[in-house]
């Protein structure tokens, strides 16, 4: 499971023999686990030029392009898997995957639009039942009180009940709506914020984290740098903390949107089937909605910029262009919205095509560029699982920050946060172990 390497020694063993599909199928392999879509996609491609019968390729290529959301191209290849396969694959490729991909298939492009949360009105009418014993909201409002009791509720691997979820979900979608896609913020000299990354689902990392920092309050901010959901097993307790905190003190409890809080993500990478376990389909509807009024970016004191992902697949990018974007809605394939959840940093001048299939991967001439343009010293970013949690890079002026240690219960990854204080706005990290 040490992909990175497997990725090294692949990709040696492929320029001493080139020809080998299964070199090409094993490196996708790897790509895939490091969320490197586009690589696996086009080493799944090559092993298939060289041979043809090589059914492992149909399947790998076939998830890479699940996980790029290209559902027609995935069905394509799965049906070969299943007409080429022998009967133990046929029963284990045709279960774990084509069934997958055509109820993903089904679903996608349905788009849902306000009339299909109509019914929420009547779910916050609903009575919350005598034998229902965990937290409730105070006269309809978020406490301390009930956030403490929600985290010990969720803890306890216990539901929040349907109406106290769809309060805070129609409260936190008003007070959403009224932020602007750029959020500036002012940090006084003796004042600190803390910025996390990627949290996708990792509840008690997330508690972890509060027991390790403080919990948020006016006197410590935070910042939450998108991907709160998918991939863990506790997104809904996950996203329904940090939306309860962000009612608390929304004036200190910050929010950006990352590339996992849009449908076609939630729909392969498990919130959307976990919302309808725990509740129901109208409730990941509203989540839906929801996330498309988080804002894109943050600046702090005009010197740092926040995003998820990272910069622009073209130079001259202004934050007055930032401000401009209408994030209402599902991020397009291309453009600034789409780069800010998705581009990359890359080590090398220039830009080059994107590791994961969308948007790009930049240089620190890129970064060097842009920073200078708008006026700005440093971006911290997240999108990316770091061994150490976090990584400097670009002669310092570009930082990833990713806080799920051993994401997906197998990267052996720490996690990280960072301080940044208004008198000299320089990131301190923080390391952190799972839990």
């Amino acid at each position: 499971k040490d992909y990175e390497n497997a990725v090294k020694l692949y990709s040696s063993a492929i320029e001493l023999n080139p020809s080998n599909a299964i070199y090409y199928g094993n490196r996708s392999l790897a790509y895939l686990r490091t969320e490197c879509y586009g690589y696996a996609l086009a080493d799944a491609t090559r092993a298939l030029q060289l041979d043809a019968k090589y059914v492992k390729g149909y399947y790998r290529r076939a998830a890479s392009n699940m996980a790029l959301g290209k559902f027609k191209a995935a069905l394509r290849d799965y049906e070969m898997v299943r007409a080429r396969a022998g009967p133990g694959c046929l029963s284990w490729g045709q279960c774990v995957h084509p069934g997958v991909s055509v109820s993903i298939l089904g679903a996608h492009g349905q788009q849902h639009g306000p009339g299909q949360v109509q019914g929420c009105p009547a779910r916050l009418r609903d009575a919350i039942e005598d034998e229902y014993s965990g937290p409730k909201l105070e006269d309809g409002k978020v406490t301390l009180a009930f956030m403490k009791d929600l985290m010990q509720w969720y803890k306890d691997q216990k539901k929040l009940h349907r109406k106290c979820a769809y309060q805070i979900l129609v409260q936190v979608k008003e007070v959403l709506a009224k932020l602007p896609t750029l959020v500036e913020t002012t940090l006084k000299e003796t004042e600190k914020v803390t910025v996390c990354g990627d949290t996708h689902g990792q509840f008690y990392d997330l508690l972890n984290i509060f027991e390790l920092n403080g919990l948020p309050s006016e006197a410590n901010p935070y910042i939450f740098n998108g991907d709160f959901v998918d991939r863990g097993s506790f997104s809904v307790e996950v996203i329904l903390t940090l939306f309860g905190f962000k009612l608390l003190y929304p004036d200190h409890f910050h929010l950006l949107r990352g590339n996992h809080e849009t449908d076609n993500m939630n729909q392969i990478y498990g919130f959307e089937g976990e919302v309808k376990a725990k509740y129901t389909a109208q409730m990941f509807a509203l989540f839906s909605e929801v996330f498309e009024w988080l804002p894109l970016a943050q600046c702090i004191n005009g010197k740092v910029l926040i995003m998820h992902g990272g910069l622009f697949s073209e130079d001259g990018v202004t934050l007055d262009d930032i401000r401009k974007i209408e994030r209402n809605r599902q991020p397009p394939d291309s453009g600034p919205m789409c780069d800010l959840l998705w581009s990359d940093p890359q080590p090398q001048n220039g830009r080059s095509v994107s590791k994961r299939g969308v948007s790009c991967q930049f240089g620190p001439d890129v970064t060097k560029r842009f920073l200078e343009r708008n006026r700005l010293e440093l971006i911290i970013r997240s999108h990316e699982v770091k061994p150490e949690g976090y990584e400097v890079a670009h002669d310092g002026r570009c930082v990833t920050v990713f806080s799920a240690p051993n994401y997906c219960d197998q990267m052996g990854n720490k996690g990280s946060y960072i301080h940044l204080r208004g008198s000299d706005l320089r990131p301190d990290f923080h390391q952190f172990t799972a839990v």
